[in-house]
């Protein structure tokens, strides 16, 4: 944006809009000036292949940036998600291992999404922890400690996580969830239907606390799930081998 077209935004009291694209890491693609001159930033996330659409704000010089907006596109247009999690969990199969409802925070939103992993015997010497959505999170870390803490051997084999409907997560609060999901496949048994997961995964193999825990459970309790497996009181709840 030139510094003539800035200023008669402000004069005006016309909004402006400066549409761009992202690099291969994730940040504004041009002079770092730009994002300074703008007073908001927003980021417009998902997969290729998906319609759902996650606006996001990393920058808003007269407001917070934690909330987000899900849209989905239809032949109008964009239109708005006002209930994402139920989207997302709409085509959910209740009747396959390595799969696991988590409670992620976006903002003040609680959202409910299904993470799968699939875990196969490895034909090579060098095994696959893969992430085939856009799961940021450490998977590897993961799978050491079922290998050490829980007595999974995991290791030996090739893992693949997927986040359905392609969005990123950062949070570490679905780390129980892809761990159990690992587990699931791994053991081929099935995680209650009814049951969400919400909570930390540290390398001693314990369940950390988690911010704003009963707002997420009342979520997911909405959306008709009747258990939630939570950390304990303080920390010393513990993954278990089961």
């Amino acid at each position: 944006m030139h510094a003539p077209a800035h200023a008669a935004g402000k004069n005006t009291q016309v909004p402006i809009f400066v549409i761009g694209h992202v690099t291969k890491e994730g940040t504004v693609a041009g002079p770092k000036v730009l994002e300074h001159i703008v007073d908001a930033v927003l980021y417009l996330e998902g997969e290729r292949y998906h319609s759902y659409r996650l606006l996001r704000g990393v920058k808003n010089r007269f407001g917070a940036t934690h909330e987000i907006g899900v849209f989905e596109m239809h032949g109008e247009g964009l239109v708005e998600v006002t209930n994402p999690s139920a989207v997302f969990l709409s085509d959910r199969a209740t009747n396959a291992s390595g799969s696991a409802v988590v409670v992620s925070m976006e903002g003040t939103r609680p959202l409910l999404v299904e993470v799968q992993a699939l875990v196969t015997p490895s034909n090579f010497a060098i095994h696959v922890a893969r992430l085939t959505a856009s799961i940021i999170i450490a998977l590897v870390m993961l799978m050491a400690v079922l290998t050490k803490r829980v007595g999974l051997a995991v290791g030996g084999h090739d893992v693949y996580a997927n986040v359905v409907g392609g969005f990123t997560i950062e949070e570490p609060s679905i780390d129980l969830g892809v761990a159990a999901a690992i587990a699931s496949s791994y053991r081929e048994k099935l995680i209650p239907a009814d049951m969400a997961l919400i909570g930390e995964v540290g390398l001693s193999g314990e369940l950390r606390a988690v911010s704003r825990l009963s707002l997420r459970v009342r979520e997911a309790a909405k959306l008709g799930f009747k258990r939630c497996l939570i950390p304990g009181a303080g920390q010393g709840s513990r993954v278990r081998k089961n």
